[in-house]
């Protein structure tokens, strides 16, 4: 094999789900067969009997990465790899997403491939992609009292069984409307194609510059998915006095207020992908939504 142009490879895997542990025991032979120095991120080392390997916190991998050389390759679903994706996003550490989940629209290399795909990006041969960070603020008061990231996108929305949620939403200082809704979206490209797409919003490409904002079963019928410039600043302003919550990629959770405000920006960081050569983003669509189906015919 040629000499890589990744020095270093750290392993991320979902832990939880069978047979990753054996995937990545098999990938951490292979790369360090292939003279790649193989690092475990802390949490899946804990979790995976992987001997001969030291474990890496994330962050410690990206500060080592920031300057190039190092990669991380993770095995799992994609709720997997925008977790490692959040954490790398601000040191520029590429990732390379092995799918062992069920939906795989950024994990988009399958278990029975990784060999040839990784061989391939070892030698250079890739797609490189660089896709948006949303980050936000909780304002309480006109203080933070929350902070947090999303790759895919952050929601408020009612955290009880209570009625409508009353949203007042600023871009720029300026008022564009009050939503009374179950609650909002506000979507990277990436994830058009997550919750904001099941509540009726458009799929943007991950290349375009832009945020979807989605009303989540608005009162109004007239209150429709729109489509911003990503340089915009965004400020939700929870107007209801009820149950509400914010979270940002379903993982970081903070309980709202009365007066609340939820300032959000696109992050000058990137989260970057790999992909094996030839990858399209529209090969992955076809598969995921299954546009390729044809009246009659099997997959």
């Amino acid at each position: 094999m040629p000499t890589s142009v990744f020095q270093h490879a750290v392993l991320v895997g979902k832990h939880q789900a069978g047979g990753v542990a054996r995937t990545l025991s098999e990938i951490a032979s292979w790369l360090a067969e292939a003279g790649v120095e193989v690092w475990v991120e802390a949490l899946t080392a804990h979790h995976c009997d992987l001997p001969g390997h030291a474990e890496l916190a994330l962050e410690e991998a990206g500060t080592r990465g920031a300057d190039g050389g190092w990669v991380a390759i993770v095995v799992g679903g994609d709720g997997t790899m925008l977790g490692a994706a959040r954490r790398l996003a601000p040191y520029g550490v590429p990732l390379v997403g092995i799918n062992s989940g069920r939906l795989g629209f950024i994990t988009d290399i399958t278990e029975a491939d990784w060999r040839q795909a990784i061989g391939a990006m070892l030698g250079g041969h890739f797609e490189r992609e660089h896709r948006s960070v949303l980050g936000g603020q909780v304002l309480r008061g006109g203080r933070p009292v929350f902070e947090g990231i999303a790759i895919n996108d952050v929601v408020v929305n009612r955290s009880g069984a209570t009625g409508l949620l009353e949203l007042r939403v600023d871009v720029d200082g300026r008022p564009m409307y009050v939503q009374r809704a179950d609650g909002l979206i506000v979507s990277t490209p990436t994830g058009s194609t997550a919750y904001a797409m099941s509540a009726g919003g458009p799929i943007l490409h991950p290349s375009l510059p832009g945020l979807v904002l989605v009303p989540i079963a608005a009162h109004t019928l007239s209150n429709r998915p729109i489509v911003l410039p990503e340089g915009v600043h965004v400020e939700i302003e929870v107007m209801s006095h009820k149950d509400v919550g914010v979270n940002f990629d379903m993982q970081h959770f903070a309980d709202l207020l009365g007066g609340d405000r939820v300032s959000l920006r696109i992050s000058p960081h990137r989260a970057v992908f790999l992909h094996p050569p030839g990858w399209s983003y529209f090969t992955t669509l076809r598969k995921k939504l299954h546009w390729h189906e044809v009246l009659g015919e099997e997959d």
